[in-house]
């Protein structure tokens, strides 16, 4: 679906935003890159902003006009930072995500058409795309570099890729004891917590040992509800070993966790 995706740059007088374009693509899955008339191109300083992006950059394609970046195009989309006179079909940029997918999806040809860093797209060009999309900035400071609109829209685009293609939108983060944390406590385990437990108990006073009434049903209930896993078990008995030390006046750790 995302090779039937292509960005194209319209004018690029900064090599540097090239670069970052090709990064900002790279990163979200997107590698078809096509350069209308760039300033300067080839250029170290596209490789050096494009920080690995380097494929990108090598299998661009430089052309002549916007009608050459659009061959083969069925869906344009045109960024468009300021409004125009005559009202076009306007997309926000989760919009312009879903709509290229699904059009890419349908064996479509899509181009997202960035224009110039200092005048963007001209009517004319404008008038060439199917749609508009606005990236909705402060107004106040609505001016966005090239490379960080092309990273907007292509984040849009991967967001509802992953939807489409019902892939996991996050990744959960993984510890370092990760093993540890998603195995479960064995019922041994959880019966020497549970000893631990009654004997830290009795010796804070908080658990009368001739009237324990059912405190300890209770706790068990407690942690059974709670799957314990085997890291957070060794927290526990660690909480309680300390805690023993304490009140024998023994030397014990203070301050922070380092679990």
């Amino acid at each position: 679906m995302l090779d039937n995706i292509r960005v194209v740059l319209v004018g690029t007088s900064h090599p540097g935003n090239i670069g970052g374009a090709a990064r900002a693509m790279k990163n979200m899955g997107l590698s078809r890159l096509v350069l209308v008339e760039p300033e300067d191109f080839p250029s170290g300083d596209a490789v050096a902003r494009a920080s690995g992006a380097t494929d990108v950059l090598d299998a661009a394609q430089v052309v002549g006009s916007l009608e050459e970046a659009l061959v083969g195009c069925s869906l344009v989309i045109g960024t468009s930072a300021r409004d125009r006179r005559i009202p076009w079909p306007l997309l926000d940029p989760r919009e312009c995500g879903v709509t290229s997918c699904e059009q890419a999806a349908a064996g479509g040809e899509v181009a997202l058409v960035f224009g110039r860093e200092y005048a963007g797209l001209t009517n004319e060009e404008l008038q060439r795309c199917q749609y508009h999309v606005h990236i909705p900035s402060n107004p106040e400071f609505s001016s966005l570099n090239l490379a960080a609109a092309v990273q907007v829209l292509a984040y849009e685009v991967r967001m509802a890729w992953l939807a489409a293609s019902s892939l996991p939108t996050k990744v959960e983060k993984l510890e370092a004891t990760a093993m540890l944390n998603s195995q479960a406590a064995t019922a041994d385990e959880l019966e020497s917590f549970y000893g631990h437990l009654r004997r830290v108990l009795v010796m804070i006073g908080f658990l009368d040992p001739q009237k324990p009434r059912h405190l300890m049903t209770r706790l068990r209930r407690l942690y059974g509800r709670s799957a314990v896993s085997k890291l957070e078990m060794n927290i526990l008995r660690g909480i309680l070993t300390e805690t023993e030390k304490a009140v024998r006046g023994e030397p014990h750790k203070q301050g922070k966790s380092d679990v």
